[in-house]
């Protein structure tokens, strides 16, 4: 007896995965990092990052959990609160290389800034992709069944597990 029907679509491979999370993520993050810029005008940069930092997890959260990954849901307030983990990292380290810039340079122009700062987001986000996928969004088993075991139907209602 074939049981597939109720069974999850399987996760995309990694490729598929990784290719779906630069598009996803990779769009949020420079439309993040114009409004960053654009509000860093007028309010304290760190500020700025700040609230478009949550505003765009929050967004890409979603976006990751039905299109990414392969849920096809929204995703769960565990799964917000652990990508929220990720992103405060990457919030660290993209205002970690923005204080080395200014530091650097006094007045660094709008362009320099901008690109300082998807440099900082692009490397966070190879490590995001792997804290997702391998923790945030990983396939869990949905029984007491250990990952790779499968129940085979056999004859008049007898279970064995392999």
């Amino acid at each position: 007896m074939d049981t597939t029907h109720d069974r999850p679509a399987a996760a995309p491979g990694a490729g598929a995965a990784f290719v779906r999370f630069v598009l996803c993520g990779g769009s949020v993050g420079l439309a993040s990092s114009l409004a960053v810029t654009g509000l860093a005008a007028l309010i304290p940069w760190v500020l700025a990052n700040a609230l478009i930092t949550v505003a765009s997890t929050l967004l890409a959260t979603e976006l990751h959990a039905r299109v990414t990954f392969g849920a096809g849901r929204r995703a769960t307030r565990r799964q917000h609160t652990q990508s929220a983990g990720s992103a405060a990292a990457a919030y660290a380290l993209t205002c970690l290389a923005m204080l080395v810039l200014h530091h650097l340079a006094a007045e660094p122009g709008a362009l320099l800034q901008q690109g300082v700062h998807l440099t900082a987001s692009a490397l966070a986000g190879l490590a995001r992709f792997a804290v997702l996928r391998l923790v945030v969004f990983a396939r869990r088993p949905r029984s007491g069944l250990s990952t790779g075991s499968r129940v085979v139907l056999q004859g008049a209602g007898a279970y064995s597990y392999s």
